[in-house]
């Protein structure tokens, strides 16, 4: 009878799962998603605005070359399938309610962690080398008159840039959104199973 004092009093001292709260837990997802929302939306505008600047340049400014306007007609389709990805994926996160389903709302979620990181893994590097390409094109004309060590200095530094963006800030993008899209799934299970 002393051991089974014994293994009580240790099973009772052990420390109690947390009990989640359901309101903080919905609040927390909430304003994840709305800062997600908010950071796509940001691009959307973006994305808008630099279409339009390249298709004023397209329009109003004369060139004598055709590969200049190749190059800034690449930028532009490429500008705008990036920016309707980003459309889609606003939709995607802003039309749902957590509070109406979250069972479906969880299933949504899961679903698009797993699009997102597979076209944001192969579109950023498409999209890089699209916008390489076009720059490339555009600076041809445009660099023409100016001296050798301005066309190094301006080609170097758009391939350094390029490179950054493709090869420190994709990872550490995708690293950070993927970590948040995680919590708010893991919340959502630990809240879910609670229930179950």
């Amino acid at each position: 009878m002393k051991d089974f004092d014994h293994l009580m009093s240790v099973w009772q001292e052990q420390p109690k799962k947390d009990q989640l709260s359901v309101d903080d837990v919905l609040k927390q997802v909430k304003k994840g998603m709305s800062a997600m929302s908010r950071k796509l939306l940001l691009g959307i505008i973006t994305m808008s605005a630099s279409f339009i600047g390249f298709l004023a340049i397209m329009l109003f400014l004369v060139f004598t070359s055709w590969v200049t306007y190749v190059g800034i007609f690449i930028v532009l389709i490429t500008i705008l399938l990036y920016g309707l990805v980003m459309l889609r994926d606003y939709r995607v996160i802003s039309k749902q309610d957590i509070t109406t389903n979250p069972t479906e709302y969880l299933q949504t979620l899961k679903e698009y962690q797993k699009s997102r990181a597979t076209v944001y893994g192969w579109l950023f590097y498409v999209y890089m080398l699209l916008i390489s390409c076009g720059l490339v094109l555009y600076f041809f004309e445009v660099l023409q008159s100016a001296s050798t060590a301005f066309k190094v200095a301006a080609y170097g530094l758009s391939a350094a840039w390029l490179l950054f963006c493709t090869f420190y800030l994709r990872g550490r993008f995708l690293k950070n959104e993927q970590e948040k899209v995680n919590l708010m799934i893991d919340r959502l299970i630990r809240l879910q199973n609670q229930f179950d």
